[in-house]
């Protein structure tokens, strides 16, 4: 993706290039802003840096919290194939 995307967060534009098409950017937008705007709503006395930090920081545990449960998925998808596999090479033989 090569064309400039409008976002806009906390009230003000960014046009911005990104590789993800244009609906994943916009996705991305939203996301930012609205954990933007639940921090500033708790902690209003803090500089726009610190809220910032806060939001990236609260984003990135988002993140890490689905990479956790996306291993747990596949852990369980895994040991449940296995078992398949097992009942599947019973049945035939």
């Amino acid at each position: 993706m090569d064309d400039k995307v409008t976002i806009r967060i906390k009230d003000t534009e960014y046009a911005i290039r990104g590789s993800d098409d244009r609906e994943q950017i916009l996705k991305a937008a939203e996301y930012v802003d609205k954990k933007l705007r639940e921090i500033d709503k708790f902690k209003k006395e803090l500089s726009v840096d610190k809220k910032a930090i806060l939001t990236a920081l609260d984003i990135a545990g988002d993140y890490f919290q689905l990479i956790k449960e996306k291993e747990v998925l596949l852990a369980e998808i895994n040991s449940r194939s296995k078992r398949l596999l097992k009942r599947l090479d019973l049945a035939l033989n």
